[in-house]
């Protein structure tokens, strides 16, 4: 047996595995999106069966991109994505700078600042849409009710009092309603997420050359200099690492999406699947096939943007 057939035959029972593990569920999902299955069909019951027979074509795709929030589910993951990647690169990058030195508690420190990773996101959402951003019970709510009471007090004040009275009653924003839904999971993945991103960006940072840093010193570069022109170049691949792990797993959000809203103003191609797997399966297999496309095209543009910063 030659050296090369050996390592081959030792891999393929993994190699097939994994194939079988991922072409069986996208092989049915692309046979159901092409079928009429739906699962509580009483004028026809025919179409409560996976079958053949009920062949449809390219008619559920047809109808879910007729459908009224298909568009707006694209739209609203791109949005959740996008706010959540830039906000998690941001703050991981600056917090990563921060953490980087020598002072006492350090270790202590490090891993309060990556214990929010390790909640699970439906615990993560709970907490955040109750304990932080309802606006009666919650720290929004209790934050703008003081701001109001300064704000009343303020105003019988000498001098300074009739500014004050120019000021409005603020009002709480309730992230339960229409788009401000989206933007409280983008605040709650954040916070879960940015650890991660510090981690990352922690260890990078370890290998960073000192002697360039020194040099940068002695040819009088500020601080501002030396983290634009030493710190981001260096941080270039573990940002783009970063972004790509990232936005594979924010493209599947769901529980966030579920306990802050119930997809009230604030749905994206996950939760349209679930609400189409409540009854027409074809439409919601068809809806998978869309997540699946534009998964690919996302990740076509990460890796491209990841091999570019690579190769540099």
């Amino acid at each position: 047996m030659s050296s090369r057939r050996l390592p081959r035959l030792l891999q393929a029972p993994a190699v097939i595995l994994l194939l079988f593990w991922m072409l069986v569920p996208l092989g049915m999902t692309l046979f159901f999106s092409f079928i009429r299955y739906v699962l509580a069909s009483l004028n026809r019951p025919e179409w409560t069966t996976p079958s053949i027979d009920n062949w449809r074509g390219f008619g559920n795709y047809a109808f879910v991109l007729d459908s009224k929030d298909f568009l707006f589910a694209i739209q609203n993951s791109l949005l959740i994505v996008g706010g959540i990647l830039f906000l998690t690169v941001f703050f991981g990058v600056m917090i990563a700078v921060l953490i980087n030195k020598v002072f006492p508690g350090q270790g202590i420190v490090r891993v309060l600042l990556i214990s929010p990773f390790f909640i699970m996101p439906a615990v993560n959402a709970v907490l955040w849409i109750n304990m932080i951003l309802d606006p009666v019970l919650g720290l929004n709510g209790l934050a703008i009710e003081g701001i109001n009471s300064v704000i009343a007090s303020m105003r019988d004040a000498p001098l300074v009092g009739w500014f004050f009275s120019l000021w409005p009653e603020f009002k709480p924003i309730s992230f339960r309603a229409t788009q401000t839904s989206a933007y409280a999971v983008i605040m709650m993945v954040t916070w879960q997420w940015t650890p991660f991103a510090v981690l990352i960006f922690m260890t990078s940072l370890q290998s960073e050359d000192e002697q360039q840093k020194e040099a940068a010193i002695l040819d009088g570069a500020g601080k501002w200099s030396q983290f634009r022109f030493l710190t981001l170049p260096h941080l270039a691949r573990p940002m783009a690492i970063v972004v790509m792990i990232q936005a594979i797993f924010h493209l599947s959000l769901y529980a966030e999406i579920e306990i802050v809203s119930r997809g009230n103003g604030n749905k994206n191609l996950p939760y349209l699947i679930g609400e189409f797997a409540n009854n027409n399966i074809g439409a919601a297999s068809a809806t998978g096939i869309f997540a699946v496309i534009l998964a690919n095209i996302v990740a076509i543009f990460l890796l491209r943007a990841v091999g570019k910063t690579l190769m540099e």
